[in-house]
C-alpha cells in the first residue's frame, strides 16, 4: 500500500501549500480566498470533484456553519439560519427578559420534546406524584443488600418513653389545677391515659391529694369525685393504697404547710373507703403498726367518720361542693340553717366564716334576702338587732358587697306584697329594718328610699263629703 502511494505522488507532485488542512487562505474576513486549481478537494472531511466555482461556494457555507455552531450558545433564541447562498439570516433579537433568552429559557438545548412539564406533571417541589395515580405496595426485594429477613413482619409503634418522678410533676400538676376549674373527670382520665405514667402511676393520688389540702372545700370535693372516677379505668386499688401509705409517710412534711393535714387526710381516707377504692380493713391493718403521731390521729379521724356513717352521716358529701355545681334550693337550704344557728349562738365569726365557705359570692344577695325575711317573719327585737349586727360585720368586712346588698333589699321590695298575705306588719317592719340598715351604713340613701310604703285609708275631712283617698305615706 505505501508502495503505490509513493508511485502515485511521484507521478503528481504537490505543492506544499496543496498541503494545508485550511480550506481557504488568506483574508478571510474580505471574503478574498485562494483557491487551488486541483480538480479533487475535501469539503467537511468529504472529497468532492467540481469546479472551481462550486467549490468556492461549498466552502463558504462551510464557514458559515462554523460560525453559526460557534455563537449558537449565546444565539440560541434568536432563530439565526443561513441563505442559499451561504450567508447568515440573523433573526429578530429577543429581550434580555424574553423567556427565550439564555438564563431564562429551560428548555432543552437538543430541540427535542414538546414543551409539556416534566415527568408528565408528576414533579416539582411539594408534589408526590401525577393526579390520579394510586401508588400500590412495594415488593420487597430480596436481592437489595440493604434487605433484613429479620424486619420484613415489623410492626412500627409509637412509643411514649415513661415519665420519671422530675417530668410527672411538671405533667399531671397542671392537669390536677385545670380539673379544679372546670371539674371534667372523664378530661383527666383522657389526659392521664395519653401519658406512659410507668412505676409513677400510683402517685397520682398523692400528688393529686397534696394539692387538694391547700386548696378549697369545694376543690376537695372534687379531688374525692376524681379519685373514684379514676379507680378502675386508669388506676388500681393497689395504686390507691400505695399513695394513702405514701400520705401517712409524708405527714410531718404536711404539716408544715397545712396545719390540718390529719384531719384532712383522715377524711379523705374515709371517703375513700366509703367510695369503696379502698377496702374497709384499711384502716385495720394499721392497728398498733402506727408510731408517728400524725398518721395516728387522721386514721383515728377515718375511723371516727366511718362508724358516724353507720349512724346515718353522709360522708359523700362531707367535703361539700362549690357553688355553681350544687343546687340553688341547696344552697337556700345551708343559707336558712346558718342564719337559724347564728340566731342560736350569736358568733357572727363563725357565721362569715361558714359563708364564706359556701363559696357563692355571686349568691349573697339571697342570704340578704333570707335574712330580712327571717327578720319580717320573727317575733321580739333580739332576731332584730342581730341580723342587723351581722349585715354590718359582712358589710364592713366586703364578704358581701355593695351591689348583693343592693340586690338583696331590692328583691324584699319586690316580695313585700306576698309576704306581707303572711304577716301583716310586715310594711312596718321592713320600714324600720331599712331605717336602721341606712343609720347603720350598710345601705346608701338610694336603697332606703325604694323602700315601698303600705296604702292607707283614711277620710280627708267632713266637708269633704266622706270621700275616701288612698295615699301613701
Amino acid at each position: 500500500m505505501a508502495t503505490d502511494c509513493e508511485a502515485w505522488l511521484n507521478a503528481n507532485p504537490v505543492e506544499a501549500e496543496d498541503l494545508s488542512d485550511s480550506f481557504v487562505s488568506g483574508d478571510e474576513d474580505n471574503g478574498v480566498s485562494t483557491i487551488s486549481n486541483k480538480n479533487i478537494n475535501e469539503i467537511n472531511g468529504n472529497w468532492v470533484s467540481s469546479s472551481s466555482n462550486s467549490i468556492h461556494e461549498a466552502r463558504l457555507k462551510a464557514k458559515a456553519k462554523r460560525r453559526l455552531r460557534k455563537n449558537s450558545s449565546r444565539d440560541s433564541g434568536r432563530g439565526d439560519s443561513l441563505s442559499d447562498n451561504g450567508d447568515v439570516v440573523r433573526g429578530p433579537s429577543a429581550a434580555p427578559t424574553s423567556p427565550k433568552s439564555k438564563l431564562l429559557d429551560r428548555k432543552s438545548r437538543l430541540g427535542k420534546g414538546r414543551g409539556l412539564p416534566k415527568k408528565g406533571g408528576a414533579g416539582g417541589k411539594g408534589v408526590w406524584g401525577r393526579s390520579g395515580e394510586v401508588y400500590e405496595a412495594e415488593e420487597v426485594d430480596e436481592k437489595d443488600p440493604n434487605y433484613d429477613e429479620a424486619q420484613e413482619n415489623c410492626v412500627y409503634e409509637t412509643v411514649v418513653p415513661p415519665l420519671d418522678e422530675r417530668d410527672f410533676e411538671k405533667t399531671v400538676t397542671p392537669i390536677v389545677k385545670e380539673y379544679f376549674e372546670h371539674g371534667d373527670t372523664n378530661e383527666v382520665a383522657e389526659l392521664l391515659a395519653e401519658l406512659n405514667l410507668g412505676p409513677m402511676r400510683s402517685e397520682v393520688p398523692s400528688l393529686t391529694v397534696s394539692l387538694a389540702l391547700e386548696a378549697k372545700a369545694s376543690h376537695r370535693e372534687l379531688t374525692s369525685r376524681l379519685l373514684s372516677d379514676l379507680c378502675g379505668s386508669v388506676l388500681s386499688r393497689s395504686d390507691m393504697e400505695k399513695s394513702f401509705d405514701k400520705l401517712l409517710q409524708e405527714l410531718p412534711d404536711l404539716v408544715l404547710d397545712t396545719p390540718a393535714a390529719p384531719q384532712l387526710v383522715g377524711q379523705f381516707i374515709a371517703r375513700a373507703v366509703s367510695d369503696q377504692i379502698l377496702s374497709r380493713s384499711y384502716i385495720e391493718g394499721y392497728k398498733g403498726k402506727v408510731d408517728c403521731e400524725y398518721a395516728r390521729a387522721a386514721l383515728d379521724r377515718a375511723a371516727v367518720l366511718l362508724k358516724m356513717s353507720m349512724g346515718g352521716l353522709r360522708i359523700d358529701n362531707h367535703w361539700g361542693s362549690g357553688g355553681g355545681q350544687r343546687p340553688v334550693m341547696q344552697l337556700i337550704k345551708e343559707m336558712n340553717l346558718l342564719l337559724k344557728e347564728y340566731v342560736l349562738s350569736g358568733d357572727s365569726k363563725e357565721a362569715e366564716r361558714c359563708l364564706r365557705d359556701l363559696e357563692v359570692p355571686h349568691f349573697h344577695h339571697e342570704f340578704v334576702y333570707e335574712a330580712i325575711v327571717l327578720v319580717l317573719e320573727s317575733k321580739g327585737e333580739k332576731t332584730f338587732k342581730m341580723v342587723l349586727q351581722l349585715l354590718k360585720s359582712l358589710s364592713t368586712s366586703s364578704i358581701i358587697t355593695v351591689d348583693q346588698m343592693r340586690r338583696g333589699y331590692g328583691r324584699v321590695y319586690m316580695d313585700i306584697a306576698e309576704i306581707n298575705i303572711d304577716v301583716p306588719r310586715a310594711y312596718f317592719i321592713l320600714e324600720q329594718f331599712v331605717d336602721k340598715s341606712f343609720s347603720m351604713g350598710i345601705i346608701d340613701v338610694k336603697i332606703r328610699d325604694r323602700c315601698p310604703c303600705r296604702g292607707r285609708k283614711r277620710f280627708v275631712s267632713e266637708g269633704d263629703g266622706g270621700v275616701v283617698k288612698l295615699e301613701s305615706y
